[in-house]
């Protein structure tokens, strides 16, 4: 495996330090605060390709690789972690499962929409009573003719205001069955599907996330992806990659993180001297740089297991896990390293703090990691 940066990485970093600094860094915290999902942004990052960066060209995308979709989650979270994830959860979840599983005509038809930022995706798994246990789900697509009738609702769901289209993962069995679900792309105006809930969030504020509802909403068989009953098999597929933006964001904003508290410890002084001479932060600086350094590596090789098209499931929970825990650590020693001005507003430790708790929850907690861990290796 090449661990250096090539060319179209260099080019990534470069041009979204350039975007950040004009469009990002101006109004993240006014962001932070309301909770405003700013829109406008991410049709810019769909002008330059960031949307869309897996998909093919020839549906409109950039056609990287998910060396190239790493790098650019890392760097625009190291900015702002909403907008990463929200960047990610476009680009693996909606975009990424149509991606994978659409047929010609669905991927013709919402892909140039979705890579460009025309349109905002949604993905909808979770429910207000099945997170990790998704297989409980209660939301139900009952065949009616030539259409089937979906009832129900998903919580936690980001874009859920805002997105275009989504696609969501309903129940046409029994429940429990890992056969009994499938996969739909349902369009924002299609009635009976309505945005319900925006939750009021510790972290990650400017990325929305609300409730989508179905109310007897009837979307036509070739909605669906793939056969019925191949949706929540579709979904964890899905979540293998999502693991690994996961894991990138969780890289970002503990650089973020990092790269603010150096900064700090150099100008802070106390005792006559800066704090970084002081040996208790100096080693504090070196636990969070090795820490984020092993998370990086554990990310890239993910990566490149997906790419080269092999299993990479574990090495996706390895990733996702171990770098969702870094961030945290590393957050918190940044607020520490700040000391006061860590716990205030109008420096930037405090925010990392809040936004990295969430990548230990998302597409999979902790827990859920070790537990795919764990069956892989005793396979």
């Amino acid at each position: 495996m090449d661990f250096s940066l090539n060319e179209n990485q260099h080019m990534i970093a470069d041009m979204i330090k350039k975007f950040g600094d004009d469009n990002i860094r101006p109004k993240m915290m006014e962001w932070d605060e309301s909770q405003e999902f700013p829109v406008e942004v991410f049709k810019k990052l769909g002008e330059l390709g960031l949307m869309g960066v897996l998909v093919p060209q020839e549906y409109g995308g950039s056609g990287f690789t998910y060396t190239e979709y790493v790098t650019a989650i890392v760097e625009l979270s190291k900015i702002c972690g909403s907008i990463g994830l929200s960047m990610a959860a476009h680009n693996s979840l909606c975009t990424g499962h149509i991606l994978a599983f659409g047929n010609e005509e669905q991927k013709k038809k919402y892909l140039p929409k979705l890579a460009t930022a025309e349109w905002i995706g949604a993905w909808g798994l979770t429910e207000t009573g099945t997170g990790s246990d998704a297989g409980g789900m209660h939301t139900t697509a009952v065949k009616d003719g030539d259409y089937y009738v979906i009832n129900g609702s998903k919580n936690f769901i980001t874009h859920a205001i805002t997105g275009n289209v989504a696609v969501v993962i309903v129940r046409t069995g029994e429940k429990g069955d890992s056969h009994g679900m499938s996969a739909f792309i349902i369009e924002k105006g299609t009635p009976g599907f309505k945005s319900g809930k925006k939750e009021n969030k510790l972290g990650m504020r400017a990325s929305e996330t609300a409730e989508l509802i179905f109310d007897n909403c009837r979307v036509h068989k070739d909605q669906m992806m793939g056969k019925e009953g191949e949706g929540f098999i579709q979904a964890m597929k899905v979540l293998d990659g999502g693991r690994i933006s996961i894991a990138a964001l969780s890289v970002g904003i503990a650089k973020g993180a990092f790269d603010a508290a150096v900064k700090y410890s150099k100008e802070r002084e106390q005792f006559g001297k800066a704090i970084a001479q002081f040996q208790a932060i100096g080693f504090k600086l070196a636990d969070m740089a090795t820490e984020i350094e092993a998370a990086e590596l554990l990310t890239f090789l993910a990566a490149d297991r997906k790419n080269k098209g092999l299993k990479m499931t574990k090495e996706g929970a390895f990733a996702k896990y171990y770098a969702s825990e870094v961030a945290v650590r590393v957050s918190t020693e940044g607020v520490q390293i700040f000391g006061g001005y860590g716990y205030t507003k109008d420096f930037p430790a405090e925010k990392y703090y809040r936004d990295s708790k969430l990548c230990t929850i998302g597409e999979g907690t902790s827990e859920i990691q070790k537990l795919v861990i764990s069956r892989e290796i005793l396979k």
